[in-house]
Order: C-alpha cells, then structure tokens, then sequence
C-alpha cells in the first residue's frame, strides 16, 4: 500500500511539472528569445519550481550559517541525490545565475528550455566539451553571474545515497576566478525523491538544506584545488548525518 501511494504520488508531482510548464511556457518561450533573458528567466524558473512542488505538497526550509550576501558572485556546491535538488537551489538562490551540467538534460523538454538558453551543459566524457563549458562558466562569472555546480558530477547510483567523488572542474574555477564557494548540505531531499522519482516513487514533506559560510579562495593557487575540494566536500558531508 505504501509504496502504491508513493507512485500516485509521484505521478501528481509529475502532472504538476507538466501542468504549470504548460502554464508558463508563453512567457519562457517569449523571455528565452531577448537579448537581457537571464534574470527574467532566473525569476520564472523560481516560481516554476515552487509551485510545481507546492502543488504535490513538497516545499522547501534552508537554514544559514550566516547571512548570504547576494550582491557578491559565488560557485555554488551541493550534493546530488534528488532531481528536487535543482528547485532547491533556484529558490535558495537570489541573485542571476546559471546551472553547469550533463548535457542529457537538454533532451528533456523543461531542463532543456534552460539549457538551449541560460544554462551550460557539458558532455562529461568529452574534455573539449568540458573545456568549452568551464570557458562558458568563466564568461559569465566575470558578467558578474554565480555558477551552481554539482561536484559529483551526477546522481550517484547507490541508494540509500552516499556523497560521491567530487570532480575538481568547480574548484579549479573559483581559484581562477578568485570567487567563494558556498557549500551547501541537501539533507533529505532523496527521502521525497530519489533520482527522479520513477523507481521508489515520491512523497510530500520538506526537504531540509543548510546553507553554509561562503569559503573564501583568496590567495589560493591551482595547486590547492585538491585540497579545497576535500574541504568543501567535510562541509557538505557532516549535515548529511
């Protein structure tokens, strides 16, 4: 019965995303052809997320280590186990930015709205794909835009999730760029949703994320970009307990 009741669920989530993509789609098709589409789009991408979720139950509590100052540009890391965390990170997020990520999500029709326009996909078995993309990122940060990045590069296979490896693509970008990185601890989004839903199917509740202080890469060198990984990756790691 349960798990009857998690694949209904699942399938209202699922027809919410359809029905308010169908809602908004004018407007993002619309805003997605301007030349100034980044923060307009950013904003529609907020309330997509919140209401498609609110509609299913599912909504969405952060807690800070301490006050973000959004006028600043950060890289922003979280781990992966939920498609829930991509709404999570759009309503945490208050200033213009773009996701980098797997180039499967373009032939989905609402990630691949984002990703044909603001977004940046990447192949991440192509390192001239990866060069192209972290170019891409670089041009938009010095626009004054932040990154969000998942440094697992994917949703790990193992359920319950475990944190996987980080990839040191997000590191080696901030230093350069001299920006921070906020982690960010996505405690139990996989518990309303692992993956995409489709295999243990989906539950309303809230997901809890924790926000924590901006890292500061000042003074870092390329050199220190294992080291800054295995950091963020401690942070992360011990509000997922």
């Amino acid at each position: 019965m349960k798990r009857s009741l998690k694949r209904g669920h699942y399938y209202l989530y699922l027809g919410s995303v359809v029905f308010f993509f169908a809602v908004f789609y004018p407007f993002l098709y619309y805003y997605s052809r301007k030349e100034e589409r980044f923060p307009v789009l950013n904003k529609f991408r907020r309330l997509f997320g919140f209401t498609s979720s609110a509609a299913a139950g599912l909504f969405y509590s952060f807690s800070f280590e301490e006050p973000i100052d959004w006028s600043r540009k950060y890289i922003i890391c979280a781990n992966h186990s939920s498609s829930l965390d991509v709404t999570a990170i759009s309503l945490l997020v208050k200033s213009n930015f773009a996701f980098l990520g797997k180039d499967e999500l373009l032939s989905n029709p609402v990630t691949g709205l984002f990703f044909k326009t603001i977004d940046i996909p990447l192949n991440r078995d192509s390192k001239i794909s990866a060069f192209r993309a972290f170019k891409k990122a670089e041009g938009y940060i010095l626009k004054g835009m932040s990154m969000v990045i998942f440094p697992e590069g994917k949703i790990p296979d193992d359920y319950p999730p475990k944190l996987g490896t980080f990839k040191q693509g997000p590191f080696r970008l901030a230093i350069e760029q001299g920006i921070p990185i906020i982690p960010v601890s996505i405690a139990d989004a996989w518990k309303k949703m692992w993956d995409d839903g489709l295999k243990y199917g989906t539950k309303p509740g809230i997901c809890h994320i924790c926000v924590h202080s901006p890292v500061e890469t000042d003074g870092l060198t390329l050199n220190d970009a294992e080291l800054l990984s295995e950091r963020i990756y401690n942070i992360i790691k011990k509000d997922l307990k």
